[in-house]
């Protein structure tokens, strides 16, 4: 047998090989075919293709497992146990930029679906790997890795502390900096996973950095981009006065105010959602932003949307007024209270009234004045009825219920409480009556238009406890008012005088 016929027998074994990887990899794209690549045992035979001598067949292999393992868990599950990622990780930093690529792919299927899996991953060394990789010179391999660090530490804090001990937030701040958009994008976001989950790993990203890079890109005129920077800003400002008051200093206000602008939606939703952390924390913080103009531009931002993109404005309108009762009138006089009426009104989500109603509680709570503001709105009526809707969530009747004693506790709009009076379950009748019984003894006209609009009759009505607040309530306001006009509006009264009409006999 010559040479040329030996060498013929291990061509036609590679080509066997790159032929047999190519087509798993391609069958393995079309969910239709995943279970039956399972069950002819594909894991095992793509495991040793990944230590090939041809580097095209180990890339198509990690290519395949990857397409594999990202179907579902159960397979993920099965490439780990399958002792497959020793393999894919074996001498990677002598690997060219498509194994790279491929490794990385395979370990971000991996690692989205559980905790337990991206632990797994990290117990292997994953993390170590990934780093090399987020040092590649090529932009793909770095957005590759991006990926993967991103969903590993997305799941808790343990594995982000893991991510962060394995070097890799100076890293991802430098892929922030560079010029591909893709590249940027994932890295903004795997530094919002990072942030996310307490103030120590929030403040490993500040150390390395990343809130002036980030910053600067609040303007870039991507909007994938945008999202991800604001969404990693809010992550940071969420935890901490001295965290917002660092985002605060890189001077994003009032460039991020152009932000609510946005036509897109979502780059809206994390504009506001960056306003609302920074807000929730000091009165010195809101201050600041109302004095930005972000009250206003909050304002115009929940009245061009609809839905889940106008909670964190609606709670940034709350937050403000809570703090003080001039940054109440700030949101008062911004015209703040009209859109979370509307939103009160128009939105079908219960958590989403839910927020208007606290909302609007925060706003009212503060004085008589703040209280009369939300009162002529004319929306205590719909706050009662939503407390008293059996189909309302009971978070939306908790803070709906919060709400209307917050304002009540306050307003002495008395047109405004007058219908309550008709509707109320005395839970909330006590406030409403005990709002009449502090402005009645003070005021004739108010006392003369209780009696004409049918108001001390229905006082009359209201079965109290003896002792209760309610009953000393309703004593004070019968004591406004002469004796015979009290009994005169008692129910049972007409028949009493019936009875004396009956039993009276006219002297002849």
């Amino acid at each position: 047998m010559s040479q040329r016929q030996v060498l013929q027998v291990f061509e036609q074994y590679q080509r066997a090989r790159t032929q047999f990887v190519q087509a798993v990899a391609e069958l393995a794209a079309r969910p239709q075919n995943i279970e039956t690549l399972q069950n002819a045992g594909v894991m095992s035979l793509l495991r040793p293709l990944l230590l090939d001598v041809v580097p095209t067949i180990q890339q198509t292999a990690a290519l395949a497992l990857g397409r594999l393992a990202n179907y579902n868990s159960d397979l993920a599950e099965a490439v780990v146990k399958g002792d497959i990622l020793p393999h894919l990780m074996c001498s990677l930093s002598e690997q060219n930029r498509f194994y790279k690529k491929a490794a990385a792919f395979v370990l971000r299927a991996i690692g989205k679906h559980s905790p337990q899996l991206a632990q797994a991953e990290v117990q292997c060394g994953a993390l170590e790997m990934l780093v090399i990789c987020l040092e590649d010179f090529d932009p793909g391999v770095k957005e590759a890795a991006c990926w993967a660090v991103g969903y590993i530490a997305g799941h808790n804090s343990e594995l982000s502390q893991a991510v962060v001990d394995a070097g890799a937030v100076p890293l991802l701040v430098l892929c922030i900096q560079e010029p591909e958009i893709a590249l940027k994008r994932i890295a903004a976001s795997t530094l919002s996973d990072i942030s996310k989950h307490s103030p120590e790993l929030a403040q490993t990203v500040v150390d390395a950095g990343a809130i002036a890079h980030l910053a600067q890109m609040i303007l870039n005129p991507d909007a994938k981009l945008k999202r991800q920077v604001l969404s990693a800003l809010s992550q940071i400002a969420k935890h901490s006065v001295d965290l917002a008051e660092l985002v605060v200093e890189a001077e994003i206000f009032p460039v991020v105010l152009t932000c609510l602008k946005d036509s897109d939606e979502y780059v809206k939703k994390n504009g506001a959602t960056l306003i609302r952390e920074i807000a929730k924390h000091t009165p010195e913080l809101s201050q600041l932003i109302v004095n930005a103009g972000g009250i206003a531009a909050v304002i115009d931002c929940i009245g061009s949307c609809r839905g889940t993109v106008r909670l964190p404005g609606i709670m940034v309108l709350g937050y403000v007024a809570a703090h003080s009762e001039n940054l109440s009138m700030a949101v008062i006089v911004s015209k703040g209270i009209p859109p979370l009426c509307a939103c009160l009104m128009e939105e079908h989500e219960d958590h989403i009234k839910a927020a208007a109603a606290w909302a609007l509680g925060q706003v009212g709570r503060h004085t008589p004045e703040h209280a009369h503001a939300v009162a002529v709105a004319n929306v205590l009526p719909t706050l009662l009825a939503m407390y008293m809707d059996a189909h309302s969530s009971e978070d939306l009747q908790v803070k709906t219920k919060k709400a209307l004693k917050n304002i009540l506790q306050k307003c002495t709009y008395l047109p405004a409480l007058e219908p309550l009076l008709h509707d109320a379950p005395p839970n909330i009748m006590k406030y409403v009556v005990g709002q009449f019984s502090k402005v009645l003894p003070h005021d004739s006209k108010a006392r003369r238009l209780f009696v004409t609009s049918g108001g001390l009759k229905k006082v009359q009505e209201i079965k109290a406890e003896s002792g209760s607040l309610l009953q000393e309530y309703i004593n004070t306001i019968n004591n406004c008012y002469p004796e015979e006009i009290v009994r005169y509006y008692s129910p049972g009264y007409p028949e009493i005088l019936l009875e004396r009409v009956e039993n009276y006999h006219p002297v002849s």
